[in-house]
């Protein structure tokens, strides 16, 4: 009984922190609207959870009735709603900005540069926004079929390298 009281009691007090952080990071991504989780049962130990969410001018749906665009938002809110509460060292993100909007993707972004105070983000992605967040990119390129080759960038080696070359430049263009 003990062991179930602690259970329920520490269940409760998760739930409502990551209930706050969805609402919170849900916002933030969607410029608005509403999202919170619901328990499906009063009975703490074999309840269900439930997602609900409400992006700007739309009525409170359960997540599966959400477009995938918004369903990409929510659970991305979601996820960072736990990340909030418990952060590991990293987080794999594989293309979910994919399904975003461009105003939404931005926000996206915002909140990942928030978050990568606490957490470091690898994220695969083909969005040039998002790709901007970067510190190193990284593709993979194919020369010639079948042969696969890995390259990465360094952007703050790179953008430092490019200044130099410009003031190395206007030194040889300026007159003497």
């Amino acid at each position: 009984k003990k062991i179930d009281n602690e259970t329920k009691s520490k269940f409760k007090e998760i739930f409502d922190s990551i209930n706050d952080n969805l609402n919170y990071f849900f916002t933030k991504i969607f410029g608005g609207g509403k999202a919170y989780l619901e328990l499906t049962s009063n009975d703490l130990l074999n309840t269900g959870v439930s997602i609900m969410a409400r992006p700007p001018g739309k009525l409170i749906k359960n997540i599966s009735l959400l477009s995938g665009g918004e369903k990409a938002g929510t659970g991305i809110a979601f996820v960072f709603s736990i990340f909030k509460i418990n952060p590991a060292p990293f987080c794999v993100l594989d293309e979910v900005d994919a399904p975003l909007d461009e105003a939404n993707n931005n926000r996206y972004c915002n909140v990942v540069k928030e978050m990568s105070e606490t957490v470091q983000f690898i994220f695969i992605t083909h969005n040039k926004s998002t790709m901007e967040l970067a510190d190193i990119l990284s593709g993979v390129t194919m020369k010639e079929p079948g042969v696969s080759k890995l390259v990465s960038v360094n952007i703050n080696e790179a953008v430092d390298l490019s200044m130099n070359q410009l003031k190395v430049q206007d030194s040889v263009n300026q007159p003497s």
